[in-house]
């Protein structure tokens, strides 16, 4: 389970290097400083599995908080932790709606670091968990269901199916 993650993180690394090697051709001496903390922190926030995953089922669009934690069958609080791991880092916007909090996945910070999208669109689904994930998201973008029906318990993904 340990090899395709290791592949990612393995292509994480490599795009590291090219994005410092282009940082130094063209940047002044601070804007690489700002530019090169920047980066670490992308790299420190795409360093984690759960991420990877948030990553993965935000690739297609937005989802609540509520839909991310039922989704990847995780509590509340991890979901937020990592949420502001990736929002810190730029790679996620989020907005509010009443008593719900959306994230999207930020597209300015994809233009900026192509390497996150290559990530997101191809590497993602090489990790089993992902595949689930995503599997999951399908059946519930399909089932008509929102958060408010999340909330009330009506949904629950056992086995990998939506009851």
């Amino acid at each position: 389970m340990r090899k395709p993650i290791n592949n990612i993180l393995q292509c994480i690394n490599d795009c590291y290097m090219i994005v410092i090697e282009y940082v130094n051709m063209i940047y002044s001496k601070y804007d690489k400083e700002a530019t090169i903390l920047n980066l670490i922190q992308v790299m420190k926030a795409l360093s984690d599995e759960t991420r990877i995953r948030i990553l993965n089922i935000l690739r297609d669009g937005e989802l609540c908080v509520c839909e991310l934690e039922e989704i990847l069958d995780i509590t509340q609080s991890n979901v937020s932790r990592h949420l502001t791991k990736l929002t810190n880092a730029k790679i996620l916007d989020y907005y509010k709606v009443t008593k719900y909090v959306y994230y999207m996945v930020n597209e300015n910070t994809l233009a900026e670091y192509p390497f996150i999208k290559e990530i997101i669109e191809k590497e993602t689904m090489k990790l089993e968990q992902c595949k689930i994930d995503y599997e999951r998201l399908k059946k519930y973008k399909s089932s008509g269901l929102n958060c408010d029906d999340l909330k009330a318990g009506k949904v629950c993904f056992c086995d990998n199916h939506m009851e």
